[in-house]
């Protein structure tokens, strides 16, 4: 991480491999900086499959029509849809969603009757977006994602931090070198410690630099945004996704973006993460019965038993 200017003192931005036992570490180390930095996340094999899956739908992209972006980025969506590596390798990478599950789980107790029911809420597919920021694009504003869920917070210390405070954790993987002069995401450390009507400081932001492969793990709580890309001829891409907890809605409508005969595709597991489930006790059925019986019609059989349990 490069600081953008000298500034008052900020919480280090710790660095890990991507080994998925590196997962309590991280859980820790975000809570008190906000973000981490995974070295040698990706393979560039990986890479290349993912860059021929989506670059055709770069291509295709328009300007945004405002200013949220820039008109030099160009943008992909419903990735679930569009690149099963993506998938398999971003979104369901065991390192991330370990640290997702410690954070963004959710266990709530209630009556039924005499019985005190336990009912576990795990965490479901918010986003998926592809970023390529071309020369010439301008600073995004710096903002919190956890805007989308109206998520107020006040003022703490890392050491009051409880699991529950953040509705949501991104993660960047870089597809090119991202550098400052290229537009590389700025990001406050310790922001997501903040009440949420303080504003941001430029003055405090750091940009995440990363090589190819290298990604950048993001509690969504924290003030960000994409920076200018300053170069004449470099791309910066950025594949990018981001969990929500399973209770909330998604910012990425999951079931609309992307086509049910492409989820079919993926192993229960992932259909799951894309929000093809149960939030316990009772939460998102479909005809009383799991929401995959969308997927397969009349063929559907339910395994998943009583759906209170």
């Amino acid at each position: 991480m490069t600081a953008a200017q000298p500034c008052k003192s900020l919480p280090e931005v710790q660095q890990f491999g991507s080994d998925p036992s590196n997962s309590d570490k991280i859980v820790k180390a975000l809570i008190l900086s906000g973000g981490v930095v995974i070295r040698s996340f990706l393979s560039d094999s990986i890479l290349a499959v993912i860059e021929k899956d989506v670059r055709p739908y770069l291509e295709a992209d328009k300007p945004w029509e405002g200013k949220f972006f820039p008109p030099e980025t160009r943008r992909v969506y419903g990735l679930a849809g569009k690149s099963a590596s993506f998938m398999h390798n971003i979104v369901a990478d065991p390192l991330y969603q370990a640290v997702c599950a410690k954070l963004l789980t959710s266990q709530f107790k209630s009556y039924l009757g005499q019985r005190l029911e336990i009912s576990e809420s795990t965490p479901q597919l918010n986003n998926t977006v592809v970023f390529s920021i071309g020369p010439g694009a301008r600073n995004q504003e710096l903002h919190r994602d956890d805007m989308i869920h109206h998520n107020h917070l006040t003022a703490i210390g890392a050491d009051e931090y409880k699991i529950g405070r953040d509705t949501g954790i991104g993660l960047f993987v870089a597809g090119t070198k991202t550098t400052r002069e290229n537009g590389a995401t700025r990001f406050i450390p310790g922001s997501h410690l903040w009440d949420c009507m303080d504003p941001p400081d430029e003055g405090l932001a750091v940009y995440a630099e990363l090589n190819p492969g290298d990604a950048f793990i993001m509690l969504s709580s924290c003030f960000h945004g994409g920076s200018a890309n300053m170069t004449r001829d470099e791309e910066r891409l950025v594949y990018s996704c981001f969990m929500t907890k399973g209770f909330l809605r998604q910012d990425e409508n999951q079931y609309l973006a992307n086509p049910p005969e492409r989820i079919r595709e993926y192993p229960e597991d992932i259909q799951k993460l894309i929000g093809y489930k149960v939030s316990h006790p009772f939460l998102g059925w479909l005809d009383l019965e799991d929401p995959r019986k969308a997927l397969y019609g009349k063929d559907w059989k339910l395994t998943g038993g009583d759906l209170y349990t």
